[in-house]
């Protein structure tokens, strides 16, 4: 219910989903799910978003059980992190075997809990787990606020993939791999599918997220994105 500069967080949300979705359907790249679900909670927003504009139905194949449990990203310590997003997720069955699922979180930056998401969602009996985070690949640990807390650069699932293939990650090669029109961009997206066995992949373009967002790009830090201050 937060409003930042007269927009409301939850509206620009929905409408960063009906973006998304507007923009597979024009490149005819929607896939066949029998279900848009987002992942608990910011990405429940962006799914709504993306199921109303593409007339697939919403569902919640697992619900996060919160009570007992902090936020999954905020201990320092990986397998604490892991631990809590594990046991904070009840599957329901009839809504996870043998279906179609497309996932919507707000990003992927270290790539561990998204991808035990979707082992967690395979091993109930998921027929497939398509992904569409929210916003660009993170490229940049933040160095304002450090809402990512990475304590390096290298703990960032893009740098690490960027180090396999060139065999180094330095910011020169980031500002290569974070241009959405490139073949490494795209090189870069595969890889990610790959290792985090996605049945698909697409990230939302910078432009598409300032475009939700409703405010001047000047009026936006987009620094953890595209490497520019």
């Amino acid at each position: 219910n937060s409003n930042y500069e007269g927009v409301n967080v939850e509206v620009m949300r929905y409408r960063n989903g009906a973006i998304m979705a507007r923009d597979e359907a024009a490149r005819g790249a929607c896939p066949e799910v029998d279900f848009v679900a987002g992942v608990p909670d910011s990405g429940v927003p962006h799914a709504i978003g993306y199921s109303t504009e593409s007339g697939m139905p919403f569902g919640r194949p697992f619900i996060k059980y919160t009570p007992t449990w902090p936020r999954s990203f905020t201990p320092r310590d990986q397998g604490q992190r892991n631990l809590i997003a594990r046991m904070k997720l009840i599957p329901v069955d009839e809504l996870v075997r043998g279906r179609r699922l497309l996932f919507i979180d707000d990003s992927i930056v270290r790539g561990t809990q998204l991808k035990e998401t979707a082992d967690f969602l395979y091993r109930n009996g998921a027929e497939q787990v398509h992904v569409r985070p929210a916003c660009p690949p993170i490229m940049f640990s933040c160095k304002y606020i450090n809402f990512s807390r990475s304590t390096s650069p290298m703990e960032l699932i893009t740098r690490r993939i960027i180090q396999e293939i060139e065999g180094r990650c330095d910011d020169e090669l980031a500002y290569q791999y974070a241009d959405d029109t490139g073949e490494k961009y795209q090189g870069l997206v595969n890889c990610m599918r790959e290792k985090m066995q996605f049945s698909s992949l697409k990230f939302l373009k910078l432009k598409d997220l300032t475009d939700a967002v409703t405010l001047p790009p000047c009026k936006l830090c987009t620094y953890c994105w595209s490497g520019r201050e």
